[in-house]
This record gives C-alpha cells, sequence and structure tokens, in this order.
C-alpha cells in the first residue's frame, strides 16, 4: 500500500518546525520499531527475491515491484533477532533516502504514531552493539516504548560506498587550515564521526559536536550571552533533520528568527532532501540544503558562506 495522505511526507514536515514527526510502527521478532514517514515510499506484502551471489549476508536478494530493481534487506538478521515462523505475512517496507531505495523485510506494520521529537531520547550505549548500534532513538508512546532505527548506518554497513566518503576532500584540492568555528548537530554517531574527520581534513579543525537540535541550541544561546560577535564563536552551522528532542527544522526556525543568531549560516545536511524539504527548508531561513552522503559539496559551500577562498 501507499502511505495514506494524512502521513505523506510532505504533511508533517512541511509545517512550520513543530518539533513533530511521524513514524511508521513495525515490528520484527515481537519487539516494536519505527521509522520516520519521511523516509518512507510504500508498504507492501512481502514478495518473492532473486538471491544475489557475494552479497551482504543480510542481503535477502532484490525484486522488481514495477519498473525497478529494489535490494532487500532482513533487518532480523541484521538486529541477530529471529525470523518470523509464519513468514507469509510479512512485511516489505520499502524507503528512499540519500537518494537510493531499498526494501527492508519486517514482520508486522502495527500503525502510524505522530509524537515530538522532546519524546525520542537517545538509546542506552547498550541497546543494539552500543556506540555503533542501529539504535538512533527510544520514542515512548501510549505507554509503550518504540526503538528508532539508524536506517541511514545500517545501509552504510551494508554498502559503505554508498556513504560518507572521506576521499572526496581531496578532489577539492590543496587545502588550508581556518580558525572559523563549525557547530555540527548530527545523532548519529557514525555519521558525525565521519563529517567531523571531513571537516578536519579540509582544514576546518575547529569542530563544536553536538547529538541534537537542543544542544546545538543551548551551545548557541550560551554563545549570544557571551556578548562576543556571535560569528566569533560560530562561524557556520551544519545541522542533520532527524534528531532526538529538537529536529533540524526547529533549530532553523529558532536560529533564523533570533535577532542575533539569524546572521549565522546554516546548512542542512540531511538524508531526507527532496524537492518538498527544500520549500521547507528555505521557508524557514535555512541558506543550504544538501543530500548525504555529499560531504565534498558540503565543504564547498562552507567555504563559501564562511567567506573563504581557495
Amino acid at each position: 500500500m501507499a502511505i495514506p495522505e494524512s502521513a505523506n511526507k510532505t504533511s508533517i514536515l512541511l509545517e512550520s518546525g513543530t518539533n513533530e514527526l511521524e513514524i511508521i510502527e513495525f515490528t520484527v521478532a515481537d519487539e516494536i520499531f519505527g521509522i520516520n514517514v519521511a523516509k518512507v515510499r510504500e508498504i507492501m506484502v512481502a514478495q518473492d527475491v532473486k538471491p544475489m551471489p557475494n552479497s551482504h549476508h543480510v542481503v535477502e536478494g532484490v525484486f522488481k515491484p514495477r519498473d525497478e530493481i529494489i535490494t532487500v534487506i532482513s533487518l532480523a538478521k541484521y538486529l541477530g533477532l529471529p525470523e518470523c515462523e509464519d513468514s507469509g505475512r510479512d512485511i516489505f517496507v520499502v524507503t528512499h533516502f540519500n537518494k537510493l531505495n531499498f526494501a527492508f523485510h519486517v514482520h508486522t506494520v502495527v500503525g502510524i504514531d505522530r509524537i515530538s521529537w522532546t519524546a525520542i531520547k537517545k538509546p542506552d550505549k547498550a541497546v543494539y552493539g552500543g556506540q555503533d548500534g542501529a539504535a538512533t532513538g527510544i520514542a515512548e508512546y501510549q505507554g509503550r516504548l518504540i526503538t528508532i532505527l539508524d536506517f541511514e548506518k545500517i545501509v552504510a554497513d551494508i554498502s559503505p560506498e554508498s556513504s560518507i566518503q572521506v576521499e572526496s576532500i581531496d578532489e577539492l584540492g590543496e587545502r588550508h587550515t581556518m580558525e572559523k568555528t563549525i557547530l555540527i548537530a548530527e545523532d548519529s554517531m557514525l555519521l558525525s564521526k565521519m563529517i567531523i574527520e571531513c571537516l578536519h581534513k579540509a582544514g576546518y579543525k575547529n569542530t563544536v559536536k553536538t547529538d541534537n537540535g537542543q544542544e546545538a541550541w543551548d551551545y548557541l544561546l550560551e554563545a549570544r550571552e557571551s556578548g562576543d560577535p556571535i560569528r566569533e564563536h560560530v562561524a557556520c552551522i551544519v545541522s542533520d533533520i532527524e534528531m532526538p528532542l529538537m529536529d533540524g527544522h526547529r533549530l532553523t526556525k529558532l536560529v533564523k528568527e533570533d535577532p542575533v543568531l539569524k546572521s549565522i549560516p546554516l546548512i542542512l545536511f540531511s538524508s531526507l532532501i527532496s524537492e518538498e524539504m527544500r520549500i521547507k527548508g528555505k521557508q524557514l531561513g535555512a541558506n543550504e540544503q544538501i543530500s548525504k552522503p555529499e560531504i565534498g559539496k558540503l565543504v564547498s559551500i562552507i567555504d563559501e558562506l564562511t567567506g573563504n577562498n581557495h
């Protein structure tokens, strides 16, 4: 089935920085998980797949729902959970993010929930693999806990070439060290580490890492209260959109409505960037919006917005 209009990817994230999202709640081996509706293209009954030789062990194979071939990933295998005994009722959650399509094999789809990012907490390090784990947040909804999975990390683990490539910085040519501070808001430990590594390689040695929009906002408020010229504290903000406590759209709205902070260039760097998202980000005042994993392009735009000429 297609995603209902009430949960269409434009319905939530095109509202004005409400700090809310809609998640599709599903199960794998009777455990409850969630995925942002903005990442989901379609939900369908599980299909027969064609196995692919020498593929990753969690890749079941490929199928062709219409005129395109889509890779199927077994979430049960990836998470180390048992397969469903009655697989005839299993579901494919077909996703689109980072400009790629994947189908995730799950057991049941429970429904669609609308929740606030403030209700999503960072998981304990013991959940699904610790620091390198697959859980990006734990949501409490109507008395039950829903594990929000880091689908970007899952895909990066299976297909590293589809993620951020540090080597792409070399294509920018000779670089020099900049003293300007870049503030990063990114909840994925894997991606924040890679972004910082790329920025350091590109000469931006002064980076401040925050795990979500709320932490970034707190840092900005502290910098504002110092009374110093704000750009001495933060020359540019790079923010994800999907983050616990406060998302990137809410952070953008708060920054661009503040008389002091609004002068700081803000870049939305997210797997969710699409034409609909660009409209939303522009309405909220984002200076630029870039789809992951285009890290070389991100550095070039930071150069432009901070006045660095190479």
